[in-house]
């Protein structure tokens, strides 16, 4: 019986000893996990898009219709639309700031730039939906685009797309770490380089050029990009003898040949076999 209970006694110090090292690998293993910051997953995107960036778009393409239905004089109360805008904008920040995002990472830096984005336009736009009874449609207009909050929402807006996009290569670069970072100058770019990069990384510098541009547009980045894929392959770029990318850009953006729709127009033909996150406007069947 002593012999046994000795042994018993052993066996169960080795039993404990081994689930105690076991148990310290696995914390160690969750906590190496924990420490890896700023990396993201396929549902962060989707998440992100849902919550925040379409929203956001929501509000800035309601934006553009008030100032485009301006500038055509097909609004003749524009003070009413932009304190119906400020109000929409309200309801917009509060949705968005109450999403929690990934810390250290660009969406979370895109979250931040767009809900700031928000506060100037929410700013300008209660100013201006106050001004005095005798100024036109066109005088309102004028104020609008020299005010320094209506620069610094179309500034950050344009930023928070950026930082998405850089989402975007970020997670795709977990997947395949030899696609290249979205860096340097796309304006200076030239076709044959442009022409190699993977269609994630165009999109960023399609973002970085629509940045450059200075205005919000109704369009995405993708959008862009098939235009200047398409503008390259045609051999429009080489029969005017554009061997960069930038002047290329501001051909189609100021000439207004980038429409939202153009990408999914030429998606299966031209980039089926390209990886993109899963999110709806990459996606054929998008709602």
């Amino acid at each position: 019986m002593l012999i046994c209970a000795v042994g018993a006694f052993f066996f169960g110090v080795e039993v404990g000893k081994n689930r105690t090292t076991t148990q310290l690998e696995a914390s160690k293993e969750s906590t190496d996990k924990k420490t890896v910051s700023g990396t993201l997953q396929q549902q962060d995107l989707v998440s992100y898009y849902h919550t925040v960036f379409m929203p956001f778009r929501e509000f800035q393409n309601e934006w553009i219709n008030v100032v485009e239905n301006a500038n055509t004089k097909q609004t003749t109360d524009l003070p009413t639309e932009l304190k119906r805008l400020a109000s929409m904008s309200q309801k917009t920040f509060n949705q968005i700031s109450a999403v929690s995002m990934p810390i250290s990472t660009p969406l979370e830096q895109s979250q931040q730039q767009l809900l700031k984005s928000i506060a100037s336009f929410q700013t300008v736009s209660k100013r201006l939906s106050t001004s005095k009874d005798a100024q036109s449609v066109a005088q309102v207009l004028t104020a609008m685009h020299k005010d320094a909050d209506y620069k610094a929402a179309v500034a950050k807006s344009l930023q928070g797309q950026q930082s998405y996009y850089s989402a975007m290569v970020q997670w795709a670069r977990t997947i395949n770490p030899d696609i290249p970072q979205a860096k340097g100058l796309p304006d200076t770019m030239n076709v044959s380089y442009w022409n190699s990069l993977p269609l994630i990384v165009k999109n960023k510098l399609s973002a970085d050029l629509i940045a450059a541009s200075g205005s919000v547009v109704n369009y995405y980045p993708q959008d862009l990009t098939s235009r200047i894929d398409e503008f390259i392959s045609s051999g429009q770029a080489k029969k005017l003898k554009y061997d960069l990318v930038g002047p290329i850009t501001e051909l189609l953006i100021d000439t207004r040949a980038v429409r939202s729709g153009d990408f999914k127009s030429s998606m299966v033909s031209q980039y089926s076999k390209q990886l993109l996150p899963q999110l709806p406007f990459f996606l054929t069947d998008e709602a």
